[in-house]
């Protein structure tokens, strides 16, 4: 039976028909449907655990002094597998469960653009290997963001 926190995260589980060694403790999504933070932290948390810990990544009203009135995530193609091996490195690191999942296309501010969680028994644990993690995530996953700023102009972020 499918896990139903898996299918409100949308598309369906990374990798190939052989899954790599500790695969089940990673889920990684790219999509443009809305990100459910709960699925996520659902989808870590095991009875095991003690802590559960989630960056939830929401577009701001403002960068660099300039009012911004929204922004698009365009994604590689391969941006999910990339994400899917970024996570997949996280959990072999620290041996937890990881999940990431990050928009693309158009998002109002307030949206969610990521939302990453990592469950362990320690809290200490799961916030060292989450910051790891978004730092990882920006730096080697190909998503790029362009930002629509209040004066008509856009930018893009991190080319």
């Amino acid at each position: 039976m499918a896990d139903p926190t898996v299918d409100r995260l949308g598309s369906q589980t990374v990798g190939t028909s052989e899954p790599e060694p500790g695969a089940d403790r990673v889920l990684a999504r790219v999509t443009a449907e809305p990100l459910d933070a709960a699925a996520v932290e659902a989808w870590v948390a095991t009875r095991a655990d003690g802590a559960v810990v989630t960056f939830r990544g929401v577009v701001r009203d403002h960068d660099h002094g300039q009012a911004v009135t929204g922004l698009e995530y365009q994604a590689h193609p391969e941006a999910e597998a990339l994400l899917a091996q970024t996570c997949a490195r996280a959990s072999a690191r620290t041996g937890l469960r990881i999940a990431a999942a990050h928009r693309v296309g158009s998002l109002a501010v307030g949206d969610l653009a990521l939302v990453a969680a990592v469950a362990s028994p320690h809290r200490a644990d799961s916030f060292a290997a989450l910051a790891a993690l978004i730092d990882a995530i920006k730096s080697e996953v190909p998503i790029w963001k362009r930002q629509h700023l209040a004066d008509g102009a856009t930018e893009w972020v991190g080319l």
